[in-house]
């Protein structure tokens, strides 16, 4: 299971003094602990990994927009840190859709659906999402839809 490796790997980093990756794993324990006491089950209990996933996902998400603000604000230092746990969280998800991938993904939704007006391109996105099952990073769907229907 998920929860059980990730707990693991943060035994060998603080074994191996590995102080950005031992954080960043104790930063995503300590969410998942969240995540089961917001499912009313007890802190010890072991997360399925369909929830590891989405709350590993969710503290990807947060990083990118973190990158994102302190690239703005010129603290390329924070970014940078931001940047170090994204890799280390990266590591626990599943391999991204490819732009082909995505490309594929909305010819076929478009296809199914037929005309589409510019406006709707969120029912695209959302449909595209869908079927990549989660596993193609949000944006890039976008950007792609937002290519086709324009």
């Amino acid at each position: 299971m998920l929860h059980a490796t990730i707990k693991n790997d943060m035994k060998a980093a603080l074994k191996a003094r590995e102080e950005l990756r031992l954080t960043t794993l104790r930063g995503i324990l300590s969410a998942i602990t969240n995540e089961l006491v917001t499912k009313r089950k007890k802190p010890d209990e072991v997360l399925d990994d369909d929830s590891v996933l989405q709350v590993i996902k969710r503290a990807v998400k947060q990083r990118k927009d973190s990158i994102e603000q302190f690239e703005k604000g010129g603290r390329d230092d924070l970014a940078q840190k931001e940047k170090e746990e994204l890799v280390v969280l990266e590591g626990y998800l599943p391999a991204q859709a490819t732009r082909e991938d995505v490309d594929a993904a909305v010819d076929a939704v478009l296809a199914e659906l037929g005309t589409v007006e510019p406006g709707k391109s969120g029912v695209v996105v959302g449909l595209v999402m869908k079927k990549l099952a989660g596993n193609a990073d949000g944006s890039l769907v976008k950007e792609v839809v937002a290519a086709k229907l324009n």
